[in-house]
């Protein structure tokens, strides 16, 4: 007890004495036993009522023997049941439970992993996909700054993450290893890399990986079969030192909509694992012909540029003309872009008008804005003789048509003249104007559309740089070229806006989620959030139907489709109480990424306990592993004290006191006529 609470005790009794002392004595002419007995109940109750006010407290020290924590990582992949070893996991995991003396000498946590890390409860080796760094990852957040060896137990095949043997941890890791440890001879397909969309009549390229282990030469064939029949067919032969094969081949488009291929590579003698000998792909056929006029008044390298990104698409053709020398006939072209527009561009822009043609403005530092404001109704710009560069940001809301983030952020300034922007129409923004380093809401790149046409401007010139540096990051042309086929052909569409739009793949591996997104407005083109959107699934063999309600994101519907067996599928979304109906198709094939491996990657779960100073063990050798592991002198219980708080007067006790000796004073003064 502290001195001070000694101190404050002396002085409530003396408190209490003296308050007493005063009510019964001061001054008191007659003095009767009973006087000394009120004056004690007083004198109690009072300092009992100041003893809570106070309530001492006394610090006691207690120690505690805290033992090293034991994590044990359990594989629940369906990689696991591939090399039915299911058995042998379950087994060990008891071992580990029922062994007294690990339990003695270790608080024992055990979870299970797949794609996420969760505590055991069960196993059932069906997890689609395997993050053993971040199963690694959370178990060294959730036991920071604490001993804590942790048991790994996998056969190593990691399908999603980071690199794990790299991963940065203080803890000791000891992987178990499951699966066959012994390479087998092997054919696998890891990549094929086509284009998600063709044209029709055009030649789409296909490139395949396909990677042999084994030490003798082997002779197989690769083929590509669409509807059954082969395509595409070149013999291949491997060896211990040509163990990787890069096949290259372009495939005609003869059918519009979308079209499923599939790679094989032949499998060799002695193969046990088929399931990697093959890889399903799918291709959108387009039938969209597009003529392009560009029409300027200046030369500039980004008209090379338009002309070029542009016709990369086979079906597109791009023709770039003076103003003021164009004879032809605007109704030739699905879209006019008007390159920095002048006075020039007054009959070409009465014209469009009139005609109802879709166009597209890049302004810039030779643009007349007087002009411009006069010819064109969506915006309007304060006309200043000053110049800016401005900087793009992606705007990830954007949703008139598909685009992903090339990294706009890092690519060059445009220049264009300097002046605040007034839009007068709605208006989607892809890209918004980052100003010496300010990000603003004032759009770069915007379309426009209404009952009469669509267009979209970009305010700035420079977009030659963009492309180069597209190259300079990507070492392709092709995310650019991308990024304007996506623009040129939403812009060159005579369609009008749909009020639903379906965003979803057309080929998905077996047992993985599959996600179908929806972008419904209402009449006045608002995204609508109230909307009740439903989709209806039949499976094409079966005929089997179901019904999946969406779910309503930010600015978006989505629903998420799980454990769907293989086949073709179609679908139908709807929504609640309007006509609009929107169908779909897609497929699920057979490739299972957890069945494509055919041993245990010893290698890198070597290498993983090489860096965190553990050791590896096959899971044969489970018993070998926990002696060792009791016999490990890093692993020991620390003592720690812990300091506590008592609280040294049972309140309600002397609470309940405080009433009886108030009371029995009360009636005593009220029986001799003291009150």
């Amino acid at each position: 007890m502290q001195t001070t609470t000694i101190i404050y005790l002396i002085g409530a009794l003396l408190f209490s004495i003296a308050v007493s002392w005063f009510l019964y004595f001061y001054k008191s002419k007659e003095l009767r036993k009973v006087d000394y007995f009120l004056f004690g109940l007083r004198a109690t109750s009072l300092f009992l009522l100041v003893l809570l006010l106070i309530n001492p407290t006394i610090e006691r020290q207690e120690f505690i023997n805290q033992k090293p924590i034991l994590s044990v990582l359990v594989d629940n992949s369906s990689s696991v049941k591939h090399f039915k070893s299911e058995k042998k996991v379950i087994d060990f995991v008891n071992l580990i439970e029922k062994n007294s003396a690990i339990n003695n000498k270790f608080d024992v946590q055990f979870f299970k992993f797949g794609d996420h890390i969760t505590s055991l409860d069960s196993l059932s080796f069906i997890e689609n996909q395997t993050n053993i760094y971040k199963a690694i990852d959370r178990v060294e957040a959730l036991q920071k700054n604490t001993v804590a060896p942790v048991v790994l137990i996998s056969d190593g095949n990691q399908t999603t993450g980071n690199l794990y043997p790299q991963i940065k941890t203080s803890k000791n890791i000891f992987p178990l290893i499951i699966g066959d440890t012994i390479p087998k001879s092997d054919l696998r397909i890891t990549q094929v890399n086509v284009n998600k969309y063709s044209y029709l009549k055009n030649r789409f390229p296909v490139e395949t990986r396909i990677i042999y282990n084994g030490s003798k030469a082997v002779k197989t064939k690769f083929t590509i079969e669409y509807k059954g029949k082969t395509i595409f067919r070149r013999d291949l032969l491997f060896s211990s030192t040509k163990k990787v094969a890069t096949i290259s081949t372009s495939i005609a488009s003869e059918e519009e909509g979308v079209q499923y291929y599939k790679a094989f590579v032949h499998s060799i003698n002695g193969e046990e694992n088929l399931t990697n000998n093959s890889k399903s792909f799918s291709v959108e056929v387009l039938n969209q012909q597009t003529k392009i006029l560009v029409l300027t008044s200046v030369l500039h390298p980004d008209l090379g540029t338009l002309k070029k990104a542009i016709e990369t698409n086979k079906q597109r053709s791009v023709t770039v003309s003076d103003v003021k020398t164009f004879k032809g006939k605007l109704t030739d072209y699905q879209l006019v872009i008007f390159y920095q527009p002048t006075t020039d561009f007054k009959t070409a822009f009465t014209s469009i008008n009139a005609l109802k043609i879709n166009y597209f403005v890049i302004t810039g530092s030779n643009t007349n804005w007087s002009f411009l404001n006069n010819y064109q109704s969506n915006y309007r710009k304060t006309i200043t003789n000053q110049t800016e560069a401005f900087g793009a940001i992606f705007n990830k809301g954007f949703l008139t048509f598909k685009q992903k983030d090339i990294f706009f952020n890092t690519l060059s300034p445009l220049k264009a003249i300097f002046g605040n922007l007034n839009f007068t129409s709605k208006f989607d923004a892809l890209l918004f104007q980052n100003i010496a380093g300010f990000e603003t809401s004032t759009p770069l790149l915007a379309t426009f559309e209404n009952d009469v046409h669509k267009s979209g401007v970009l305010f700035g010139e420079g977009i030659w740089t963009w492309r180069v540096e597209s190259f300079l990051n990507s070492g392709s042309f092709q995310d650019f070229d991308d990024f304007l086929s996506n623009l040129v052909q939403y812009l060159a569409s005579s369609k009008q806006r749909e009020r639903l739009t379906l965003n979803y793949e057309a080929l998905h591996p077996a047992n993985t989620p599959i996600t179908i997104n929806a972008f419904y407005v209402d009449k006045n083109y608002q995204f609508d959030a109230r909307a009740k959107l439903k989709l209806s699934l039949t499976n094409s063999s079966t005929n089997v139907s179901q019904n999946i309600p969406f779910s309503l994101l930010k600015n978006s519907f989505e629903a998420i489709l799980d454990d769907l067996p293989t086949g073709n599928y179609q679908f139908v979304v709807s929504v609640d109480n309007q006509s609009i109906l929107k169908s779909g198709s897609f497929q699920v094939s057979a490739f299972q990424i957890e069945k494509q491996f055919t041993n245990a990657n010893q290698s890198k779960l070597s290498l993983l306990a090489e860096n965190t100073n553990g050791t590896s063990y096959c899971i044969s050798d489970g018993k070998q592993f926990m002696t060792n592991l009791l016999a490990d002198k890093r692993y020991v219980s620390k003592q720690i004290s812990k300091v506590t708080t008592q609280e040294l007067i049972a309140w309600r006790s002397i609470l309940i006191a405080i009433v009886i000796f108030l009371s029995i004073e009360w009636f005593v003064r009220k029986y001799l006529g003291k009150i």
